[in-house]
């Protein structure tokens, strides 16, 4: 902190409130396993215990407990600090008592344990206690506990009183109880903490179909993955959709939309990972939901009834108690309710009648347990499974991206970024994350392809069927072969030559990791819990012939040549996605590494370590933009670009923190590919221009410039009128002819535009 403070920066930390490990280095846990619910800390964890008749499953072990005991794999051991434990492989568990001799020795200590070991398979159907999704190592807390909130906040509550952190983000914020009561809650131990100051304080919450975060939680906002989404439907053409969707339902033989994916995969993912955590919702609702019957509610049915709205629910979740359940979300449960009712046996259907007047009733608190339990099936249903299933266009696959919009107009944008200046104006901006599927800028590439969507569309299949000979049988399908394909065009790097073979091939592995993960997501063909090594071997050979081995040349010089063709439209993309983020209201958030160009695919390959040296010695050299620009590979013009317009914040703070966002009006026939927008406050004003859809704006392919001929006169108007204007990046007059400042003369050589009052460059 103090090198941060000397460097004029702050610190935000994250947190994550909502699990922690379930893991025998957790001396928490590790007391509850020794003591049960009489542990002081048994109610700081969501366990069911009646439900685990006093015991907490443990599916820790790799075979039936009958199996691992006939092995010799679980013994009673001592421990060199004393006492004894039982002991499986390398894990070490606390015995409720010193264990006595006798007959049926180790049956009898396992059956007076607190916990029960068990095979990990039966975790989904049989586990009495929360998970952080389905994941066994991973306990999820009771913060609405007051006792658990205060031990578990203890030490941010102290770095803040000590001034050594200025906020917070808060993780996975949907899996607690009652969010927006948390969030009050820890706002006002950090502002009790250091009296008189304002903790920043955001939230990573996936907003879907209209959400808005509510202002009732006194957060800043969001971490920025709606921003990530809005800046991403606005580089989409509209028009490519219907043709990328045809070619993508014939080449896969899966569905062109992406609801009956969704569907399905939400119905999956509750039988294999959340049929107990099912059970536990049934079992707290039916007793509300019995007494509004008066009696008769089968607790099967009532199973079934909730599997079928929690298959259709549009949303992560709702939030409130029913009397407090806002007018957006009784519509999300009206929907959900809808389509339950088409989709369920036509005997439920009464049952699921009887759901909709239960989440509309009076006041009760089993509501809490269906949030806590539809929040993490869309996670793992939509995000973990039909994401990965979906190949229509991967660019609009990504954390927190309302996958049913594939393109959004200026306007859209606009719209969001007026409300976020109202509501959240301190919110993040994000464009690239820890989590997320691809990289910022193969998302910006591989957007060109709604611009040529008949060109892919007439290309694609060709592609697959001249691939034929590197296939293993029917491995890797035809669906596999398109997203990869979608892959190697988006994250191809620009340094990569097509003659580099070890070049090629260390892309190769990068993407071979990146495959395995999509196979195993899917659950098609593959999956983490019962991985097909065959198919996998076969996708992986055919991954390496392809590319690595350029087993067909003609093929590999094709797309490379294509690569070619929507790269430089693609870098474009690139540089109005940052000039965006780092102008728009809240504030923006530069992922590690992402200063050069972000061909990252899915972690871990997102997290590689980032060459910092290499960024360090293009700092500071002064050179211009236009001269960057003409050597646009190597990423320094969107570091220039960054770097610049962070200055240009640090200056003039009150335009970005406290301006207005005044949607500038575009006239002329290409006035549907630009964004511009002012933000002015008091007598400083910026001027942001951002083209979109810029394929056919490029002025030759190979470079980045735009055609100056290919605006057409359109003309960028606004009131009222701005002083003088200059170049910010090169501080160079920008006359304002009367009539409009014409595109041609702020988007050209360097595709992006940021002019200010002449007064506050």
């Amino acid at each position: 902190m103090a090198a941060l403070r000397e460097a004029g920066l702050g610190l935000i930390v994250d947190i994550v409130p909502n699990h922690m490990a379930a893991d025998l280095a957790n001396p928490w846990w590790v007391d509850v396993l020794r003591c049960g619910h009489a542990s002081h800390y048994a109610g700081f964890f969501d366990i069911d215990w009646d439900r685990g008749g006093g015991k907490v499953l443990l599916p820790v072990l790799g075979k039936p407990l009958r199996e691992a005991v006939k092995a010799g794999e679980i013994a009673i051991v001592s421990r060199p600090a004393g006492g004894h434990a039982l002991r499986y492989f390398s894990q070490f568990f606390p015995l409720a008592a010193e264990p006595v001799d006798g007959e049926d020795h180790l049956a009898a200590v396992l059956r007076g344990q607190h916990y029960r070991l068990a095979w990990w398979r039966v975790a989904g159907d049989e586990i009495n206690w929360r998970r952080f999704f389905d994941i066994n190592e991973l306990v999820s807390l009771r913060q609405e506990v007051n006792e658990t909130f205060t031990a578990t906040h203890a030490l941010i509550l102290r770095l803040y009183a000590q001034d050594l952190v200025d906020g917070v983000r808060v993780d996975h914020v949907d899996g607690l109880r009652d969010p927006g009561h948390y969030c009050r809650k820890l706002r006002a131990g950090l502002e009790a903490a250091r009296p008189g100051s304002r903790p920043y304080i955001v939230v990573e919450k996936i907003l879907l179909r209209g959400e808005v975060l509510p202002d009732s939680w006194e957060t800043d906002g969001t971490t920025g993955y709606d921003f990530m989404d809005e800046v991403n439907l606005v580089q989409h053409d509209p028009r490519g959709e219907a043709a990328l969707a045809r070619v993508w339902a014939r080449a896969s033989g899966r569905s062109a939309a992406f609801p009956p994916e969704e569907e399905l995969a939400r119905r999956e993912i509750v039988a294999r990972s959340f049929s107990a955590q099912l059970d536990a919702c049934a079992s707290a609702c039916h007793p509300s939901l019995q007494d509004l019957l008066g009696g008769d509610l089968g607790r099967a049915t009532l199973s079934r009834a909730l599997l079928e709205v929690l298959a259709h629910f549009p949303i992560y979740r709702t939030y409130g108690r029913c009397d407090a359940l806002t007018p957006d979300e009784r519509a999300h449960i009206d929907a959900a309710i809808d389509g339950a009712r088409r989709s369920c046996l036509a005997t439920d259907r009464w049952a699921v009648d009887l759901l909709q007047c239960w989440f509309n009733s009076s006041p009760h608190e089993s509501i809490h347990r269906f949030q806590q339990l539809s929040a993490p099936v869309a996670a793992k249903a939509v995000e973990d499974t039909a994401f990965y299933r979906y190949g229509r266009l991967l660019s609009r696959n990504d954390v927190g991206f309302n996958i049913e919009r594939f393109a959004g107009e200026a306007s859209a944008f606009h719209a969001a970024a007026q409300a976020r200046r109202k509501h959240f104006p301190h919110a993040l901006l994000a464009t690239a994350t820890h989590d997320h599927k691809r990289g910022e800028d193969v998302r910006a590439r591989l957007a060109v392809l709604s611009e040529q969507a008949d060109k892919w569309a007439s290309l694609l299949p060709g592609w697959i069927e001249r691939s034929a000979p590197l296939r293993s049988g029917d491995a890797p399908s035809a669906g596999d072969i398109a997203m990869l394909l979608q892959m190697i065009i988006g994250a191809w790097p620009l340094d990569l030559d097509r003659e580099d073979a070890s070049g090629r091939r260390a892309f190769a592995e990068r993407l071979s990791a990146w495959q395995q993960k999509a196979l195993r997501e899917a659950k098609l063909r593959s999956d983490w819990a019962a991985p097909d090594e065959a198919y996998e071997k076969a996708a992986n050979q055919f991954l390496m012939k392809f590319l690595a081995e350029a087993q067909i040349p003609q093929l590999l010089d094709q797309i490379t040549a294509f690569v070619e063709r929507i790269a430089p439209a693609g870098a474009v993309n690139g540089l109005a996605q940052l000039l965006l983020k780092l102008t728009a209201p809240g504030v923006p958030d530069i992922y590690q590494g992402t200063d050069f160009w972000d061909f990252s695919l899915v972690d871990p390959d997102n997290r590689r370590p980032v060459d910092y040296p290499a960024r360090a010695a293009s700092l500071g050299k002064g050179e211009s933009l236009e001269a960057l620009a003409a050597t646009w590979r190597d990423g320094r013009i969107k570091q220039a670009i960054l770097t610049r317009t962070l200055d240009l914040r640090r200056r003039h703070q009150a335009v970005f923190s406290e301006g207005s966002y005044e949607p500038v009006h575009v006239e002329g026939p290409m006035s549907g590919n630009v964004i511009s927008y002012i933000r002015r406050h008091g007598q400083a004003a910026i001027l942001a221009v951002a083209p979109r859809l810029p394929f056919t704006l490029i002025s030759q392919r190979g470079g980045i410039a735009l055609d100056p001929s290919a605006w057409k006169k359109t003309v960028l108007q606004w009131s009222p009128p701005l002083p003088s204007l200059a170049d910010s990046f090169s501080g160079a007059d920008v006359h304002v002819p009367q009539g409009g400042l014409p595109l041609a003369m702020v988007c050209g050589p360097v595709p992006v535009a940021l002019l200010c009052a002449r007064s506050e460059t």
